[in-house]
């Protein structure tokens, strides 16, 4: 038995393998020539550069603010076919999300994603008739080679004992599929976490002022880091932009007389406590294009979403008090009232989709991947889904090798070469590790709570042992943060140290769930900053 002779301050604890500091990685990204610089670190630059390092690149990832900090942590935390595509004949692009859906789930990062079953209702006088929903299931789960089961129709009242909520008023049927749900800003943090260990540099907080120009062509970018304050430069062979909704602006950068590329359209979400255990989620018809969502997430219900063309700043995109009456009021097509009072609201957050360019409905668009070349050789990526962030890393990667004038080609690993289903670091099973939190823990401390077990299991996969490693060392790590939240001081250093935490809002909000449970108070996020001050 080993003894504790002494305990260090909270958050104290040195951590073996840390992540650098900011003042080496800068030194770092400004001395070295890299084949590769992602601008962005929302996932679609973030599997870019995973892909990338894997084939032998040397690869750099900046971001202005957090990684997955934007829309890649506003999304719907769905891996899913795309039901509704189905409406628009796109039969073959349903069949590739499920394809990648699955991979996800059961291969790459099961220990990140959970298996959901979904309710779509059906009630008198909706937009869709029973047959033809659950046609649709059918269609959909055909098409995903029946790995969730086999798309059917239940009762009204078998539906209600697993969405206690449901509201059963007209209701005429319920039509019953499977997808995948996730934690995307997790999701996101392993996919850099998996990124860096295959040799990329990370820097995130670091916004670029300019780009670099070899006799016209863009070969890196001038960024200062907004930790800091200290400006630096990255030199590249080639430039990806993968800013999102700034993909535009950073290509002015580039050609101040480039035509705009896309258009925007926002998503607003909803967090409430949930009054009854969820053990489906509902997918209700508002019209023939749109579906809203009521679904079970981190303990709490999970409403939305809208859909609609945003033209503003992308750093103002807020939740309107317009975007929560239009959630409520979708959502009470199914979900009874006493869930809908805006007393359980505990956080909204809004996002911004980026669709192609063009005229019509942003909720018809196709969510497509735009590739382009600018005229200084710098190439912009922008759209897509979270289901298929692996496809379009290999997309893009594809596209550099194929450049024209740029030695990348010569330098990667082919992608075909790449294993198809590279796992994600902390692959195991999340029921094993859990179990193991609770079954190891070493006498005489504290045993580790269930839920809490549990939390660390599907967040962090078997990189949880060395949560529970700092917490065994330093028991004032292992208190909760919050007394209604699983989560414990020790994955705030762990987020400091390993996860490239800079910021209370880089911890309470995308590297644990206090924010979006309504927890995170001005205490906690006190707290929280002076142990993200003493790396």
């Amino acid at each position: 038995m080993t003894t504790l002779h002494s305990v260090p301050a909270l958050g104290t604890h040195p951590a073996s393998g840390s992540t650098a500091s900011r003042a080496e990685t800068r030194e770092q990204l400004s001395k070295a020539t890299y084949d590769l610089l992602v601008i962005g670190g929302g996932i679609l630059g973030i599997s870019t550069a995973w892909h990338a390092a894997q084939s032998g690149l040397r690869v750099a990832l900046v971001d202005a603010g957090d990684f997955a900090g934007a829309t890649s942590s506003a999304s719907s935390k769905l891996l899913h076919g795309g039901l509704r595509y189905l409406q628009t004949g796109a039969v073959k692009l349903v069949a590739e999300n499920h394809f990648e859906r699955r991979a996800v789930s059961r291969d790459v990062a099961p220990h990140l994603a959970n298996p959901l079953t979904f309710y779509l209702p059906v009630y008198k006088g909706g937009p869709h008739g029973a047959a033809k929903l659950g046609a649709g299931v059918f269609a959909y789960s055909a098409l995903s080679a029946f790995g969730d089961g086999v798309g059917h129709v239940i009762s009204p009242s078998r539906a209600q004992r697993d969405v206690p909520e449901l509201r059963t008023q007209n209701l005429k049927a319920v039509a019953v599929y499977g997808d995948d749900q996730m934690n995307d800003s997790r999701m996101a943090l392993m996919t850099v976490r998996a990124a860096a260990e295959a040799g990329a540099t990370a820097l995130n907080h670091a916004e670029v002022t300019g780009l670099r120009f070899t006799q016209g062509r863009v070969t890196g970018a001038e960024l200062k880091d907004r930790m800091s304050g200290e400006e630096f430069g990255v030199t590249a062979r080639l430039v990806l932009n993968a800013t999102g909704p700034w993909v535009d602006h950073l290509r002015k950068l580039e050609d101040p007389d480039s035509a705009p590329s896309i258009r925007l359209s926002k998503g607003a979400h909803l967090v409430l406590k949930r009054t009854s255990p969820w053990k489906a989620a509902l997918a209700t018809p508002i019209d023939k294009y749109r579906i809203t969502f009521a679904l079970p997430w981190e303990d709490q219900l999970l409403l939305g979403t809208t859909d609609e063309e945003y033209e503003g700043d992308p750093a103002d995109v807020r939740v309107t008090e317009k975007d929560t009456a239009q959630i409520l009021d979708e959502a009470a097509y199914s979900v009874r009232d006493q869930q809908l009072s805006r007393d359980l609201i505990t956080y909204s957050f809004a996002g911004l989709r980026v669709l192609p360019g063009g005229p019509g409905d942003t909720s018809k668009a196709k969510r497509e991947t735009v590739v382009t070349e600018g005229r200084g050789g710098m190439l912009s990526v922008a759209g897509g889904k979270w289901t298929t962030f692996r496809h379009i890393g290999r997309t893009v990667m594809n596209k550099l090798a194929a450049l024209p004038g740029h030695p990348l080609g010569e330098d990667m690993e082919p992608i075909s070469h790449l294993p198809r289903r590279l796992p994600l670091p902390g692959i195991a099973n999340p029921n094993a590790v859990a179990h193991r939190l609770l079954v190891d823990a070493p006498a005489p401390g504290p045993r580790m709570a269930a839920d809490t077990a549990r939390h660390l299991a599907t967040h962090y996969g078997s990189l949880s042992f060395d949560i529970a490693r700092l917490a065994n060392e330093d028991p004032s790590l292992a208190e909760r943060i919050h007394p209604d939240a699983p989560e414990i001081w020790a994955q705030v250093v762990y987020a400091r140290d390993h996860e490239w935490a800079e910021t209370a809002d880089d911890v309470l909000r995308r590297r644990t769930t206090l924010t979006i449970r309504g927890l995170a108070t001005d205490d906690i996020r006190a707290r929280v900053e002076d142990v993200l001050g003493k790396k």
